[in-house]
């Protein structure tokens, strides 16, 4: 089992946690000027590295909070995890 360290409450195993996607995706300034193919790539388009990768979570059987994390996609381990909001 993966254990999963919250910036908040401390290390906890991964089934307490929701994993949403990747981190650090900045919103658009103006949607409305989107085409269609823009907002579908903002909206489906992700990174899928082999490696280190900035991911979003939250501990949703915890403190609810949502936190972001640096993990390895191919080994599973956790470099470090920060409050969301913050840069790593």
């Amino acid at each position: 089992m993966l254990i999963i360290p919250c910036p908040h409450c401390g290390p906890r195993p991964e089934n307490e946690f929701r994993y949403s996607g990747e981190a650090h995706i900045a919103r658009p300034a103006d949607p409305d000027l989107l085409s269609d193919a823009e907002w579908a790539d903002f909206l489906y388009m992700r990174s899928n590295p082999k490696g280190r990768h900035a991911e979003r979570w939250r501990h949703i059987h915890g403190c609810g909070r949502y936190f972001n994390c640096i993990r390895d996609t191919v080994s599973d381990r956790i470099e470090r995890s920060y409050p969301a909001g913050t840069r790593p």
